[in-house]
């Protein structure tokens, strides 16, 4: 290989400025050059210079080491050339017009002085780190700090609950999937966060509305909500409530119509599992159909309520503007397997005595809420629009597990208790919010 020296000072100056790792690495490179700037060499007299360039050749004395640009592939050696499999080998840019200096490259050897690093990107993928143009990094800490944030919020998943990291005994990391179901990592029930996929005329009787997340998780199963319009309305009229649930990870059907009973709720789960069990269908083994909640305005209520009494895959139900005719129904849910019930309404709609007679019925021993809509003159439509934080709050507190959200609910202030309700015009009338065998 032919080659030439060039200029001690500028190369090491050059190729060190760029491979400054931190602390580690900055350290090993100055514990690595003499007093006269050459790497691991000390350098008695003085350099022998080329009479007809003025460059350096090398530095008389023992285990002298030469720095060599190669002009063939533009890399820079130190201890020899390139052949020498005891070398040092930089990568480096044949065309900057500084000798050695240290461009991107995915060929770093092992013995690279940043190898050490725990960057991520040290030397060659952050150009932050490598290129001049970007500028100098202050410290290494305040580096590490800000590369360590940002890896946190990369690869931090789209749900409540982190994974569980378990070390064996050989040491070896297992990743376990993160209980319960997914959620959005954002809590606030007053936005909308991940987009979603809205579908109408569907189901199982081609009436239905179908939202779910997007981007589905890999490793979470998502919660099912079934959603009933009220009479004579079609789920498509509850696009935003329906949407607002779907962002923030639950799976929502809304049915075709409300009855008083299970008609139309038992068959919409069932074509959900079906979905669920159906390999390439966009939902296939995606659902948790074990722990379903349901919610409805007026009849819709009726409707969840209904299902929450004999259908085993319901767990919850909260009412919107709802309740029983005849102040029965919540009495009759089954105890002992975990079932609650919360009924909103508003202070001078149409349900206000049904909502109030069926939760307060002697008979209810299930663990049960009643909130009301009050000051701002809230009538029988408030529940499924203005009131739509209450709805995705409970199913977050009671599919999701998030129990921080029972003081929003229970107890003597809380949210849901004596706090305000914020519409998208701001905060707008306030809860009023009781509950029972918590």
């Amino acid at each position: 290989m032919k080659s030439r020296f060039i200029k001690m000072a500028v190369v090491a100056a050059s190729a060190l400025a760029f491979m400054n790792c931190g602390d580690d690495a900055a350290n090993s490179v100055s514990n690595a050059i003499s007093d006269n700037g050459i790497p691991g060499v000390e350098q008695p007299g003085e350099p022998i210079i080329d009479p007809i360039t003025g460059e350096i050749i090398q530095f008389p004395g023992e285990n002298e080491t030469i720095i060599d640009r190669s002009d063939d592939d533009g890399t820079l050696v130190i201890g020899g050339d390139s052949e020498n499999e005891n070398a040092t080998v930089v990568p480096g840019d044949p065309e900057s017009s500084v000798p050695g200096e240290v461009g991107p490259s995915d060929n770093v050897p092992s013995d690279n002085l940043c190898e050490s690093s725990s960057l991520p990107g040290a030397c060659g993928d952050d150009p932050s780190l490598t290129n001049p143009s970007v500028g100098p990094v202050e410290s290494s800490s305040s580096v590490e700090d800000e590369i360590s944030s940002s890896s946190e919020e990369v690869s931090k998943p789209e749900s409540s609950s982190s994974e569980n990291v378990i070390e064996s005994s050989s040491s070896e990391v297992v990743q376990q999937a993160p209980k319960g179901i997914f959620l959005a990592d954002d809590t606030d029930e007053n936005k909308d966060y991940m987009e979603v996929v809205y579908q109408t005329g569907t189901g199982d009787n081609g009436g239905a509305v179908l939202a779910y997340p997007k981007r589905l998780s890999e490793t979470q199963k998502h919660g099912v909500v079934l959603w009933g319009p009220g009479g004579g309305s079609k789920p498509e009229e509850y696009e935003g409530l329906i949407k607002r649930l779907a962002s923030h990870g639950f799976v929502v059907i809304g049915t075709s119509e409300s009855p008083n009973g299970t008609e139309r709720g038992k068959p919409a789960l069932d074509w959900l599992e079906k979905k669920n069990s159906t390999p390439g269908d966009p939902l296939y083994q995606k659902l948790d159909m074990t722990k379903v909640g349901a919610s409805g305005h007026s009849m819709g209520g009726l409707q969840s309520e209904q299902m929450l009494i004999n259908d085993s895959r319901v767990v919850t139900a909260i009412l919107n503007n709802s309740g029983a005719w005849d102040g029965k129904a919540a009495a009759q849910v089954p105890t002992g397997v975990g079932k609650t019930i919360a009924i909103v309404y508003g202070e001078v709609g149409s349900e206000s005595d049904n909502a109030k007679n069926d939760y307060n019925n002697p008979g209810v021993k299930i663990p049960a809420c009643l909130i009301r809509m009050e000051n701002n003159n809230y009538g029988h439509g408030s529940g499924p629009w203005d009131g739509q934080a209450a709805t995705v709050a409970w199913m977050r507190w009671h599919l999701g597990g998030e129990d921080f959200r029972k003081a929003d609910f229970v107890g003597s202030t809380g949210k849901y208790i004596d706090g305000p309700v914020y519409t998208w015009q701001g905060a707008k009338g306030n809860w009023k919010g009781q509950c029972k065998n918590f």
